[in-house]
């Protein structure tokens, strides 16, 4: 169980993509890993263990192999770093009738609104700070240790007909409530007050925030045997924490081995963190150039690449089992899931899938399908959007979720300790 401990502390470490990669790069730093820059030259040494950030909300980490890599191709396993959730907007304070302070906030990807309510809320994020230049500003991230926040619901005596449906306006029914002041002068900048104390800096200094709200439960275990995990964002954070896990205890040292984690998978992924820039594809070419100097051999590597792009998948729901595929509705406890579309909306295909299937017999580890039901649209990942990239294989996988989306999702255990296996076992290779 020291996996589910370990993720169970990433989990509540990381209540934003700002803090998950800081809580990368600390397990990085403690296995052996040093920070580079974009900016500088990537020497790529043999052996040589780095990572970099980008936008200081996706995170890409390199075991680099003794082997040159037109021999072996890279080892890449692909996940996020976001979630849905509430952003802050700017001067955010809304004042009213008995002193009441609300958050203006706006809806980040996807939520299931109504999870939301009435649960004790926190802030957390990335605070940019004066710099001596004014190109250069200064970043760091607050996470704000208490509950401060709450959606409240509208009671059910001035709705009753609340549980047969109610649409929800994400302006108005959403706004969380932070304080009640006797005046309304007590409510100005006191969002950048809060902040400003707690990274210990004057006002003045904060030029402007990313800042979410996010759920202060912790992650737990749950079930007779404790055999599922409770928590938000698990999608896709738990994939982060089997990658990286994966990374760090892997053995091999022929092939490079790679652990991205871009970010805004939950927003269509074009950003320059996103897995829609070239920003991995790039420095995959300067390693390779790093090594030979040559363009071509680029793209010789690419071609004895594999990636495994990490993205959960729906578990099946006995409540609703009319949703679901016929034949391919996987359960939690039943492995990872290797997700198939028609229409390409993933990269997996038969020759991927068979490479997959083989790595997680080698692993003991059970695997199984994801098809969408005919009726039901589908979305895509990340693994579809890298390869207009690079002409890349790969599989889309994940391990099943109930209730993806909510402000707690539900996974397996047993599923978690098996993707990081076979995560470690294709980095090995």
């Amino acid at each position: 169980m020291a996996n589910i401990d370990s993720l169970l502390k990433f989990m509540d470490n990381s209540p934003c993509n700002f803090l998950a990669v800081k809580t990368i790069k600390e397990i990085l730093l403690q296995n052996g890993y040093f920070e580079k820059s974009l900016k500088d030259k990537l020497d790529a040494k043999p052996g040589e263990k780095f990572f970099v950030t980008k936008n200081d909300s996706a995170i890409f980490a390199f075991k680099i192999g003794h082997k040159p890599v037109t021999e072996t191709g890279f080892r890449i396993v692909a996940a996020h770093s976001d979630s849905p959730c509430f952003r802050i907007k700017p001067h955010a304070e809304m004042c009213g009738e008995g002193g009441i302070v609300r958050l203006n906030t706006e809806v980040y990807g996807g939520p299931i609104l109504y999870t939301w309510f009435d649960r004790p809320l926190s802030i957390a994020g990335r605070v940019i700070l004066k710099g001596e230049n004014a190109l250069e500003p200064l970043t760091t991230t607050v996470k704000i240790d208490r509950p401060l926040l709450s959606i409240s619901h509208l009671a059910i005596h001035f709705n009753r007909a609340v549980n047969e449906g109610n649409k929800l306006s994400k302006q108005k029914d959403m706004l969380p409530i932070i304080a009640k002041v006797n005046e309304k002068l007590e409510a100005d900048n006191m969002l950048l007050k809060l902040v400003a104390q707690e990274v210990k800096v004057n006002i003045e200094d904060i030029l402007d925030f990313d800042l979410m709200l996010y759920d202060t439960e912790k992650a737990c275990t749950f079930g007779l045997n404790n055999e599922f995990v409770s928590c938000g964002r698990l999608d896709d954070l738990s994939m982060a924490h089997a990658a990286i896990t994966a990374l760090v205890e892997s053995t091999g040292d022929d092939a490079t081995c790679i652990a991205a984690i871009f970010d805004n998978e939950e927003t269509g992924s074009g950003t320059k963190q996103g897995a829609g820039s070239p920003v991995l594809a790039n420095v995959m070419r300067r390693i390779v150039e790093a090594q030979s100097g040559s363009f071509d051999d680029f793209s010789r590597a690419v071609a004895r690449s594999f990636m495994i792009s990490a993205d959960n998948a729906h578990a099946f729901h006995p409540n609703y089992a009319e949703k679901y595929d016929p034949t391919n509705h996987p359960h939690l406890g039943g492995g990872p899931c290797i997700k198939i579309n028609a229409n390409c909306k993933y990269m997996s295909d038969a020759h991927s899938a068979a490479i997959f299937k083989s790595l997680c017999i080698e692993a003991g580890s059970p695997y199984q399908y994801f098809v969408n039901h005919s009726d039901v649209a589908g979305g895509s990942t990340l693994g579809n959007i890298l390869t207009s990239q690079m002409d890349i294989e790969g599989v889309d996988v994940g391990n099943p979720l109930l209730a993806m989306h909510s402000v707690r999702e539900t996974a397996s255990v047993d599923d978690h300790i098996n993707t990081t296996k076979v995560m470690t076992l294709f980095f090995n290779k």
